[in-house]
């Protein structure tokens, strides 16, 4: 049915525009388009007849054209086109006496024509050319109105799409194995829900999945799509929200309307915190447009209207900003978090994501897995894909473990920036900066193991120190934090003790190990003085409910504060410098080794810290170098043996269908028999050419 309406649309608007065009034709065919020539005046009309040269005069109205004798324009053109006109207005009487007087004293009579002037064709249809003009336009203008006024009507329709079949299932999931049981029971009660109401229990009305940017929560409603087999509606938060008043409510109401129409289905919310903020937060008070769409959510949700059939599910990383009502039971009676895989979680995701990759067999997952704490899902196919990338650029056919790492460190610190110009002096402060990082994580106790070293600049950094922690830890120990200043300290004392100044390097270093020092003592109440208690949030700022809030501490309290943060920094700074003036040696052998060779990985810093020189680690270096390079030789050639043996067989291919047809392929063995022995010529010619010498 639409498209027969959008066939008859088409075709009227194409009506309009030919008849239009039809009427611009006939009025150019109809138009009078002769020339009347040039106007001359009263007088010189008499002149001209008393000469004789007047042949023909056309008198129409007051209008009065003239043909002279010997005139280019033909006779039975006038008088559409004349020579000359002129206008009489009153004296058009004395134009016939002129006319009359010379006829009468001469033998040659001047051809006269007098008559009313007739209206033209254009004239006549004017009048109705006219209303059926305005009658088209008026058709038009209403048509245009009653398509906006269709608009307009629709403008609070839910914007909800109606999902295809999801290819994503449970499988496609991991890392999250108890978020999948909580949303796997869903699955079950749509499929199945006698089951559950035999026993009393009754389906979720809603569920929202909270968690940090990036850990799965949309793949987790998609693999819900795809395992129940049921509508399902996806929408943003976003969506609701629009400058006009009561639109929001009317797209919430629309999009449970349809839902309804398609029970038991699932209605999936997208950053619902866009419109499920809490009321009352509008800065300045007044009626706020999305308070009224979450006050129709609500209602919806839970009000005198059931739901039964209908599973809100919808995701969020700002839970701190909804509406307490929104969380109530009743209305979203689960609340799945959704947090950052463990090591066996990120091991598993890096194998959904190798699936379609060409993975070396050496690849050790778990190793990798240890080496990205604190990777989302997104990012651990992201620097997969990154690898694939990197691994294409060099033409090869698999991905190793180096792509992987190169991988790691582009999705954390960006690109390497190799055609950057340095100076010695920012090369040997850099290698020594990065050194103390690594020489502090090394021989310091709770600190992460290191894992690379490198002094060739990536994103903004000059160089970085990448370590690898043995396992993940949820709870950090005062110790363990203190090792983790003073590794973030080692960069500035090494540059105090072998630069002997200081340099701008420490920036990024300063503020962590600040940070850290600051939540030590206001959150984690790790401060000997001011002992178990709190005095800040690690929430982020919402500046509806956080706006004008004053401190709960006093102005002594925060200088004590302040003074336990720098007694933390102080002690750790002095431990650290400690620690590296025990170790200068081997400083200034990592910083050798990182001059000379720009990268050190894992293998290396642990044979300086065994003792060895830097010259046998070189050459330890340099083997593996070579060994790589021989890999990498042997792949191409391989590679390039099976391209040329794929087109050989192609060619045998090609060249039997060609028999099979009736074609003669003689010559063609004979070009590649030619082909074969030009080069054995050319050898002996060449040994010819020697002897003679």
């Amino acid at each position: 049915m639409q498209k027969d309406g959008k066939n008859t649309r088409s075709f009227f608007n194409k009506g309009i525009v030919i008849f239009v065009c039809i009427m611009l034709l006939v009025v150019l065919l109809y138009t009078d388009l002769g020339s009347v020539g040039e106007e001359i005046a009263y007088t010189e009309f008499e002149r001209m007849v008393e000469a004789g040269e007047v042949d023909k005069v056309n008198v129409t109205g007051d209008l009065v054209k003239i043909l002279v004798k010997g005139s280019e324009i033909e006779a039975e053109d006038f008088p559409t086109s004349a020579d000359y006109y002129f206008t009489a207005g009153y004296a058009v009487e004395q134009v016939s006496e002129v006319i009359t007087t010379y006829n009468e004293t001469t033998e040659e009579d001047i051809i006269a024509n007098y008559g009313f002037e007739q209206p033209s064709l254009l004239e006549t249809i004017m009048p109705y050319l006219s209303i059926l003009l305005f009658v088209v336009f008026g058709i038009i203008i209403f048509r245009t109105i009653a398509k906006t006024n269709s608009k307009s009507m629709s403008f609070g329709k839910s914007r909800a799409r109606l999902g295809v079949p999801s290819d994503i299932t449970f499988k496609d999931v991991a890392g999250a194995e108890e978020e999948k049981v909580e949303m796997q029971e869903l699955v079950e009660f749509l499929r199945a829900p006698e089951r559950f109401r035999k026993m009393g229990a009754r389906i979720p009305k809603g569920v929202i999945l909270v968690g940090p940017p990036g850990t799965g929560k949309t793949l987790l409603a998609k693999a819900i799509a795809g395992e129940s087999k049921v509508p399902f509606f996806s929408i943003s938060g976003s969506d609701f929200v629009e400058m006009f008043v009561g639109v929001g409510a009317s797209r919430v109401r629309d999009l449970f309307d349809q839902a309804k129409k398609a029970m038991p289905c699932i209605v999936f919310i997208d950053e619902i915190d866009a419109v499920g903020r809490k009321r009352g937060a509008g800065m300045g008070g007044g009626n706020d447009e999305r308070e009224q769409t979450l006050n129709q959510l609500l209602v919806e949700m839970d009000g005198f209207k059931k739901n039964d059939g209908i599973i809100v599910i919808a995701a969020t990383n700002r839970p701190d900003v909804l509406d307490p009502a929104l969380l109530r039971p009743g209305r979203f009676d689960r609340q799945i978090h959704v947090n950052m895989p463990d090591v066996g979680g990120r091991a598993k995701i890096l194998e959904v994501h190798a699936k379609n990759k060409p993975i070396a067999k050496d690849v050790d997952f778990k190793k990798i897995a240890r080496l990205i704490s604190g990777f989302s899902g997104a990012d651990i196919e992201n620097l997969l894909n990154e690898a694939a990338i990197l691994t294409a650029r060099d033409d090869r056919d698999l991905i190793t473990t180096a792509d992987i790492t190169n991988g790691i460190s582009k999705v954390i610190m960006g690109p390497q920036k190799r055609s950057s110009i340095i100076t010695d002096l920012d090369k040997r402060i850099t290698a020594y900066h990065e050194a103390g990082h690594a020489v502090i994580q090394k021989t310091v106790k709770d600190c992460d193991d290191v894992h690379e070293v490198s002094i060739i600049p990536r994103g903004g950094a000059a160089g970085y120190t990448m370590g690898a922690s043995s396992e993940d830890t949820k709870h950090y120990s005062r110790n363990r934090l203190n090792a983790l200043i003073q590794s973030l300290m080692g960069g500035r004392i090494a540059e105090e003790l072998i630069i002997k100044d200081i340099t701008t390097g420490a920036e990024n270093d300063i503020k962590r190990a600040t940070e850290l020092a600051t939540k030590m003592v206001t959150e984690f109440g790790m401060s000997e003085k001011l002992g178990f208690i709190s005095y800040g949030s690690s929430d982020e700022v919402f500046i509806g409910r956080d706006y004008q809030k004053s401190k709960t501490y006093s102005e002594q309290t925060a200088f004590d504060i302040d003074s336990e943060i720098q007694k933390i920094l102080n002690e750790n700074y002095k431990k650290a410098k400690k620690v590296l003036e025990n170790n200068l040696d081997k400083l200034h052998n990592i910083a050798t080794l990182l001059i000379e060779k720009e990268t050190l990985y894992k293998e290396e810093v642990d044979l300086v810290i065994a003792g060895e020189s830097p010259e046998e680690i070189i050459k330890i270096i340099d083997k593996k170098l070579k060994a790589d390079a021989r890999k990498r030789a042997k792949l191409r050639k391989e590679r390039k043996e099976r391209e040329e043996k794929r087109r050989e067989e192609l060619r045998e291919k090609t060249l039997n269908a060609l028999k099979s047809q009736g074609f003669r392929v003689e010559l063609v063995e004979k070009a590649k028999e030619a082909k074969k022995v030009e080069p054995k010529k050319a050898e002996t010619k060449k040994g010819d050419d020697s002897n003679e010498k």
